[in-house]
């Protein structure tokens, strides 16, 4: 177990360009050479705001649950057809947040990334077009290069300490069995106990409306630091029941 505050200090020195270690997460995922081109995005003028920064969100999406309905469609295949390695957890976007819901957002424009910046992080998020759009829309209120903004990204996604969600998936089965399924708040506290420093009460999970675990987003202060999720800030209710995709 780490201290999870040490990595947002990472973080900062990523911000800063100091060196600092990385914690590899996806040791299976190798980036192929050939990668698509992502295309530019383009915001409408109503969708530019460029609200004051009171904090950030590390959202972090469960790869099998959407491979579940998304995996044959031409968008997920890089992440689900299993060439470039098997996910769980991926990092879905680090976003800005602001005091209220209206966050920050398509700050600067945004050229289209390079192809060694998406061979860096197509590990990390295993989508090329999804990269572009995470650096156009929110990294662009965040850093003014998109290699400073990944590295900050990578550094906090990377030094999260994850559970075995096989086991912790059919525990929950067995104790539905039992009359005691997996909550939410359980599964909350779990990801809390292993991190040192993140309280379960900075960690809102999403699943769909049939209970199905879809993202984890864990609230973070200005300085990088877990905070309490904001009220604004909507999630799946600490007694419901959590299902987890273990894939197919």
């Amino acid at each position: 177990m780490r201290r999870f505050k040490a990595a947002f200090l990472c973080a900062i020195g990523a911000a800063l360009g100091l060196a600092t270690p990385v914690f590899a997460q996806s040791w299976q995922c190798r980036a192929p050479d050939n990668l698509a081109r992502p295309h530019l995005e383009i915001p409408k003028k109503g969708q530019i705001r460029r609200t004051p920064i009171d904090g950030y969100v590390l959202a972090l999406s469960w790869s099998r649950e959407y491979c579940k309905s998304r995996g044959a469609k031409a968008r997920g295949k890089i992440q689900c057809n299993g060439q470039i390695g098997d996910f769980g957890f991926i990092l879905h976007g680090l976003w800005p947040e602001a005091k209220g819901p209206d966050y920050p957002q398509y700050c600067r424009k945004a050229a289209l990334l390079s192809r060694d910046v998406i061979k860096r992080n197509i590990c990390m998020t295993p989508d090329v077009q999804l990269l572009q759009h995470e650096w156009t829309k929110h990294g662009s209120c965040m850093a003014r290069k998109p290699q400073i903004y990944f590295k900050a990204a990578r550094l906090m996604f990377h030094a999260i300490d994850l559970p075995d969600m096989d086991r912790i998936s059919r525990k929950g089965q067995k104790g539905a069995k039992q009359g005691k399924p997996l909550t939410v708040g359980a599964f909350t506290q779990i990801i809390s106990d292993m991190n040192a420093g993140l309280p379960a009460h900075a960690i809102r999970l999403k699943t769909n409306k049939r209970g199905w675990l879809q993202e984890m987003r864990i609230c973070l202060a200005k300085n990088f630091r877990p905070r309490r999720c904001p009220s604004h800030m909507r999630g799946a209710r600490g007694s419901q029941n959590l299902k987890i995709w273990r894939g197919s």
